[in-house]
């Protein structure tokens, strides 16, 4: 039976959750104390420090031995029948694609853990329930989150290759060379292609990111409004005409208008320095150019003068491959979550195995940090929160659509999954509300800097994270204590 004591731990645990994002929020939007511009370097603090201590202290102070396989094995089932079910949608179904893959499953399955679910649930169930919240933890650090950046560089890869104009010759790219400056192939960062012949036949492609931009005037030919682009001050080598994006400009070459291409919208003397076309792989030059996906995902259509006459090859799988894992592998070991995670785990195996306490002068060092961490994860959300045009950012259509995500569909499929191998009793019920957990904040971040659906991400986290309170405490009065 829940009683009102149950009642207050729960909002214990929860509303001062609440209190740096309404205090965040009214910094910026009502008493004018934090600008837009000190707001980022406020981002950038948890991101390299706050977080990542929180995350190690978690993991750290947890006992990995006492692992419940079941309830790992329930919650990777769950996800495992998500991702595919949306795969199924997205190859047969012309409503799917795989950036409503990537989204919906990180919002339906990735709960936030650490800094919402550790004290709802040992406010709910006790501590028991924070240490599987630490299995669940792992789970996410070693697994799924690498798995989020394979599929993010997947798309970026298939992006940046249609992009390239490869109607005849794909087949004879054996390798990419990604250069150190370049983080990823996200929507959000510029990049150019240089490719070379090898003497047999073979095509090796270098992946830049331009030095620096350079503003031009362009106008169309008949008669229209100039429009300002970016052109790139190193050498291009593929004519593409892809739609402008973000600050007007996007990889390699990009669209002007539907009749225009980069050669004809490039002072002559910009021109001559930035474009460099190669003999082996064959400019499209002068014709109206669009890349539209066929039912055929593995072939590109492209349209000259109206009609479809080529087809763009994918690379090889073997290539391709290697592209994507080189950059998961560049993010993986530059995300500071990322060592966190793995140390965290490690001296939690040592510790535990042996009874080897941290020394205290480090504790008190790594513990000042961690319990930063979540406050300042909440007022990060609260930041961005203030800083959006509007409150809803992605429209209340979506948003609906990602709280159902969250609340609904997560919870029912990990219901059925803990159900089908065995769990019951108090191990369901938490299996269930941590499942109904407002979603994780990694799933903003990593929407942000790909760029793609980051309105219906932030919308879903901040108000993920506001009403988690009541949805909780419906599952828990639902589901109950015992």
């Amino acid at each position: 039976m829940i009683n009102g004591q149950d009642i207050y731990n729960t909002l214990s645990a929860i509303v001062p959750l609440c209190v740096p994002i309404i205090l965040a929020y009214g910094s910026v939007q009502w008493w004018k104390i934090i600008t837009p511009e000190q707001s980022s370097g406020i981002n950038r603090f948890v991101a390299f420090f706050a977080v990542p201590f929180l995350n190690f202290y978690f993991l750290a102070t947890n006992n990995p031995y006492t692992m419940n396989f079941r309830f790992i094995a329930a919650d990777t089932l769950q996800k495992l029948v998500i991702l595919g079910a949306l795969s199924l949608w997205s190859l047969f179904t012309k409503f799917g694609s795989i950036d409503w893959t990537i989204t919906l499953f990180s919002l339906s399955t990735l709960p936030n853990t650490v800094v919402v679910g550790a004290p709802l649930l040992t406010a709910m169930y006790g501590d028991s329930s924070a240490s599987l919240m630490s299995h669940i933890f792992i789970m996410q650090g070693v697994v799924w989150f690498t798995l989020m950046l394979f599929l993010y560089e997947y798309r970026g890869a298939r992006s940046l290759i249609f992009s390239m104009q490869f109607p005849q010759n794909a087949g004879s790219v054996v390798s990419f060379t990604v250069d150190s400056d370049v983080l990823s192939l996200g929507d959000n960062e510029a990049l150019q292609t240089e490719a070379e012949m090898g003497e047999n036949g073979e095509v090796h492609v270098v992946v830049k990111s331009p030095s620096f931009y350079t503003c031009c005037k362009c106008s169309t030919s008949n008669g229209g409004r100039g429009t300002q682009v970016l052109s790139m001050q190193r050498s291009l080598s593929f004519n593409t005409t892809r739609d402008l994006r973000d600050q007007g400009f996007g990889r390699g070459m990009s669209k002007i208008n539907d009749e225009k291409t980069w050669n004809h919208t490039i002072p002559n003397q910009v021109k001559d320095e930035s474009i460099v076309m190669m003999s082996h792989i064959k400019p499209i030059e002068n014709k109206k150019v669009e890349h539209t996906l066929s039912e055929d995902p593995k072939v590109v259509k492209i349209e000259e003068g109206g009609a479809y006459n080529k087809k763009q090859q994918m690379l090889r799988t073997s290539v391709m491959t290697r592209l994507i894992l080189t950059m998961v592998w560049r993010n993986l070991i530059r995300n500071p979550n990322s060592y966190s995670c793995v140390s965290g785990l490690l001296w939690s195996l040592i510790s535990f195995r042996w009874n080897i306490k941290i020394p205290l002068i480090i504790d008190g060092s790594i513990l000042i940090l961690s319990k930063t961490g979540t406050g300042m994860a909440m007022f990060s959300i609260g930041l961005y929160m203030a800083l959006q045009p509007k409150l809803v950012a992605c429209g209340n259509t979506w948003a609906t659509v990602s709280m159902v995500a969250r609340f609904v569909v997560g919870p029912a499929v990990i219901a059925v999954t803990a159900i089908a191998i065995g769990i019951r009793g108090l191990l369901l019920r938490i299996t269930i509300i941590q499942a109904a957990l407002s979603p994780s904040i990694i799933t903003f971040v990593f929407s942000r800097e790909y760029n793609l659906h980051t309105d219906i991400t932030s919308t879903a986290v901040i108000f993920g994270t506001m009403i988690s309170l009541p949805i909780s405490i419906l599952y828990f009065v639902i589901l109950g204590i015992n």
